[in-house]
C-alpha cells in the first residue's frame, strides 16, 4: 500500500508531489495498463475539481478509452474530432476553458465545462492522451498544463 504526503499548499508544490508519488508508483512497474490506471486514479484523488481523469491510447488511427475515473465516456476519439482528437492531431496541449465554445466538443459527459488535454509522445510516436475535465469553467490554466505536461513526460516511456 502506498501512502502519499500531497502538500496542499501552492499549485507548483502540489505538481510536485504528485510527479514524485506517480514516479514511485510507476518507476518499477513495465505494464502500460497498470501505469495508466495508477495516474489516472492519483490525478483524480489529488487534483481538485476534476469529473473525469484519465487516458485515450492511440491504436491504429483512433484514440481509444484507456484507464480513466469518473463517468462512462466515449469509447473511441477520431483524431481531429473534439479537444482530445485536436491534441492528437497538433500534438499540442489543448486548454479548453469552456468547451461548449469548442468547435466540435464531443461532449461525453454534459457537465463538464473546462477541459486540459496533453499529448503523450513518445520517441516521436504518439501513444495517446492525458485528459482532465471540470465541471468548473476555466478551471484549468498554464500552471496545470505545465504540471500536467511534466506528468506525460514521465509516464511517456512507461506507457509506450
Amino acid at each position: 500500500m502506498y501512502q502519499f504526503d500531497i502538500a496542499a499548499g501552492d499549485k507548483a508544490e502540489l505538481y510536485r508531489d504528485i510527479l514524485s508519488a506517480l514516479d514511485a508508483l510507476t518507476a518499477d512497474e513495465p505494464d502500460a495498463i497498470a501505469n495508466m490506471a495508477n495516474a489516472a486514479a492519483l490525478l483524480w484523488q489529488y487534483l481538485p475539481d476534476l469529473n473525469w481523469s484519465g487516458f485515450y491510447r492511440m491504436v491504429d488511427d483512433t484514440l481509444v478509452l484507456g484507464p480513466f475515473q469518473g463517468k462512462p465516456a466515449c469509447i473511441r476519439i477520431a483524431v481531429g474530432a473534439g479537444v482530445c482528437g485536436a491534441a492528437a492531431a497538433t500534438r499540442e496541449t489543448q486548454l479548453v476553458a469552456d468547451v461548449h465554445a469548442f468547435p466540435g466538443h464531443i461532449a461525453c459527459d454534459a457537465a463538464s465545462a473546462s477541459e486540459l488535454v496533453v499529448p503523450i509522445i513518445h520517441e516521436g510516436r504518439l501513444v495517446g492522451v492525458l485528459d482532465l475535465d471540470s465541471p468548473i469553467p476555466g478551471r484549468f490554466d498554464a500552471q496545470d498544463a505545465r504540471g500536467c505536461e511534466a506528468i506525460v513526460t514521465l509516464l511517456a516511456p512507461r506507457i509506450a
